[in-house]
């Protein structure tokens, strides 16, 4: 299935912060002035990864008319990219103030359902545990994680299976001269499962990898607050109708996933049995069909 081609929109949206006036990309596909369903906003991954390789995820305005809003996080994408910013300037409450001022902005603040992928479901969580949003109906974890300790564990589990040239390299960093060649490798297996990789994967990964990309989010956040970062004690707390999702490959293995089902109260879980980490391109018809029914609840 190719990509949606339905009618969007795309525009800036001024976010000010510490008294600096920076600019949030976002699109959209539907009309926010006549909709008969709440939208559903994207949470792109990395950080750092524009939302380009999420970009099926619009099926469901064209299948079940929903509208379907992607933006790119400050710092990553069309969005203003900060270089200069000092790794304590790049905090959840950051991406969590941006979110809250895309929706006023937008005007869907009363009413919309917010979908998280990997990165972007850590800080859909986050920002359901941190804001408790009134307007929010439904909330997807997709091929996400509630713990770097769990996501590093599964990591590991997964490098095991590789040779030990290939794990070394890893180790090592990006300086390796087989760093990419061995990231590739494990990307094609526990990544994305679509051979040739679209070309809307191709060109996130591209522009939140070093060297073609400004990893400048990625790099803060994961020596930041990401470093150590769980909310698995907080889970709890998430009240609002939630789905997660994970695949059978992905980087997140069934035990990475486990909290969220057993905390979160109302909750239900699907593995996509043919899928990596991004089953909305592996099982895109499945994917669309499972999304689409649970928001319709």
């Amino acid at each position: 299935m190719a990509a949606v081609r339905s009618t969007y929109q795309e525009g800036l949206i001024p976010f000010k912060v510490e008294g600096d006036t920076h600019h949030t990309w976002y699109r959209l596909f539907g009309d926010l002035s006549n909709r008969t369903r709440a939208p559903l906003v994207v949470l792109h991954g990395g950080p750092g990864l524009p939302h380009d390789y999420l970009i099926p995820i619009a099926d469901l305005f064209k299948i079940d008319g929903i509208p379907v809003i992607f933006y790119d996080q400050l710092g990553t994408g069309r969005s203003t990219h900060l270089p200069y910013k000092p790794n304590s300037f790049w905090t959840f409450d950051l991406f969590l103030d941006e979110l809250t001022n895309l929706l006023n902005f937008l005007g869907v603040q009363d009413g919309f359902d917010l979908l998280g992928h990997s990165w972007g479901g850590m800080l859909a969580a986050e920002f359901v545990i941190r804001r408790r949003p009134s307007g929010l109906r439904h909330l997807v974890l997709s091929n996400s994680s509630p713990s770097k300790k769990l996501t590093r564990k599964s990591h590991a589990m997964l490098h095991a299976e590789f040779s030990k040239v290939e794990r070394e390299a890893w180790l090592a960093g990006p300086a390796h001269p087989l760093f990419m060649q061995a990231s590739t490798h494990y990307f094609s297996l526990h990544g994305c499962l679509v051979q040739p990789l679209p070309e809307e994967f191709r060109y996130s990964l591209a522009q939140g990898v070093a060297p073609t990309g400004d990893t400048t989010v990625f790099d803060a956040m994961n020596q930041g607050e990401l470093k150590n970062w769980s909310i698995i004690d907080k889970l709890h707390t998430i009240r609002v109708q939630t789905l997660v999702i994970n695949g059978r490959a992905d980087y997140f293995q069934d035990f990475v996933c486990a909290p969220f089902f057993t905390e979160i109260p109302r909750v239900k879980w699907v593995t996509f049995e043919a899928s990596s980490h991004s089953p909305f391109w592996e099982e895109r018809e499945r994917y669309m069909h499972i999304i689409g029914n649970s928001l319709a609840l």
